[in-house]
């Protein structure tokens, strides 16, 4: 699961469901990379305060939110900068069990090569230490050469235009799916998936409009993206860890997500 809090803090519900189901890693955001007020350079910003840790036996992969911005052009030292940062909140926290890093970054073909320049230098950083580097792949980008990571954690939400409410749910819709599949069944890169089980709310004209994913509508995207491409039932994620987000589903639910 994805834990995306600014505060590293579980209840009883949420540390019953990651025993109930299994899961074996938690993807935690640990900051985001933003560009300063005056856009010279970027900086951490929303950083995790540890108040708890996980129960034991759950690998932690400390993953970093990057906007694109920040990658439009090189910035000298960032990804030293980064590795850094990430290794003394480890230590400072006494965080063990950490084997990799994730980075998330919703580049786009202007920023693409910055970007896998700015992996490339991570991961010989982390080479040293045996780490393995990730990303997240949007939908988008399986039409883009691939990044030089060990893996890509496909994004399978956030795949509509928020501004067509209407008639699409922004957080995921089939129809906004299916025009990709081609695609995924060649990209050249080791896939895990990752599905939304969040709501989002927000008021448009003073009107509160919620976006949920039926259950049945994330299992059919689910099933025809493994059916294009097998492997991607092997490693599943779901976006993010909250009480609200657990009680949302029926249990079988998420056990039709976790185990194909």
């Amino acid at each position: 699961m994805y834990y995306w809090r600014t505060d590293l803090h579980l209840d009883s519900t949420e540390r019953a469901f990651l025993k109930q189901h299994h899961i074996n890693k938690v993807y935690c955001r640990y900051f985001d990379v933003v560009m300063s007020d005056d856009g010279t350079e970027p900086k951490p910003n929303a950083t995790i305060a540890f108040t708890d840790t996980l129960p034991a036996g759950i690998e932690l992969i400390p993953t970093v939110y990057i906007t694109e911005d920040c990658m439009q052009k090189p910035h000298k030292d960032l990804a030293e900068k980064l590795v850094k940062r990430i290794m003394q909140m480890n230590e400072t926290n006494h965080i063990g069990n950490v084997h990799e890093i994730q980075i998330d970054c919703d580049y786009t073909s202007k920023s693409r090569a910055t970007y896998y320049q700015f992996l490339e230098t991570i991961k010989s950083q982390l080479s040293t230490i045996h780490y393995q580097l990730s990303t997240t792949i949007r939908l988008h980008q399986l039409s883009m050469p691939v990044p030089p990571v060990d893996y890509g954690v496909l994004m399978v939400y956030n795949t509509g235009d928020p501004r067509k409410w209407q008639e699409r749910n922004p957080i995921l819709d089939y129809r906004d799916v299916y025009p990709y599949l081609n695609k995924l069944a060649q990209y050249q890169l080791p896939l895990a998936a990752a599905y939304p089980v969040y709501q989002w709310i927000r008021n448009i004209q003073n009107v509160r409009i919620e976006h949920t994913i039926e259950a049945a509508e994330l299992l059919k995207v689910k099933k025809t993206l493994e059916k294009e491409r097998p492997c991607l039932s092997k490693a599943v994620i779901t976006y993010h860890l909250e009480t609200d987000n657990i009680n949302r589903y029926k249990t079988e639910t998420y056990e039709e997500i976790y185990h194909h």
